[in-house]
């Protein structure tokens, strides 16, 4: 059986390659799924990926794969700091997820260091620009794996 990976985009996200290319880089998000795709073969594990700029989007994505996900890498983007009910549907799952950010929140605006979504999460990794989701992967399957 193969793993299933979800990796979640959050709002505004499917704006990456155009959005403060100074912050984010030039890297669009279909070419992050493609990096994501290429390693996921690499590591024998199949990704279900999706972007939405509404969080009631990404808790039902969630919910609907509560029983056949073994782990999920998610970029909240702006629900970070306020996404209260993707917050309390991470921690009603029964698999890993990570965060995953681009940019190091912590040496932008005070605000973005605050994250709502850390507390419920195994992890967060961050700073790497679109290495930041590769990273992730890697540890996620690793984790998932040695269970």
């Amino acid at each position: 059986m193969t793993l299933k990976i979800l990796v979640l985009h959050g709002p505004n996200l499917n704006l990456f390659g155009r959005r403060e290319p100074q912050i984010y880089g030039t890297m669009t998000l279909a070419q992050i799924n493609e990096k994501l795709q290429t390693l996921a073969s690499e590591l024998k594990v199949e990704l279900a990926i999706f972007q939405s700029n509404h969080e009631g989007e990404l808790v039902d994505l969630f919910q609907k794969h509560m029983d056949d996900a073994a782990g999920a890498l998610l970029n909240p983007g702006g629900l970070t700091q306020y996404g209260v009910s993707l917050h309390d549907a991470i921690k009603a799952m029964p698999f890993p997820v990570i965060e995953v950010h681009m940019s190091n929140r912590h040496a932008r605006e005070e605000w973005r260091g605050h994250s709502i979504i850390s507390p419920a999460v195994k992890a967060t990794v961050e700073g790497l620009g679109w290495r930041s989701y590769t990273a992730a992967l890697r540890a996620l399957v690793e984790m998932v794996r040695e269970k």
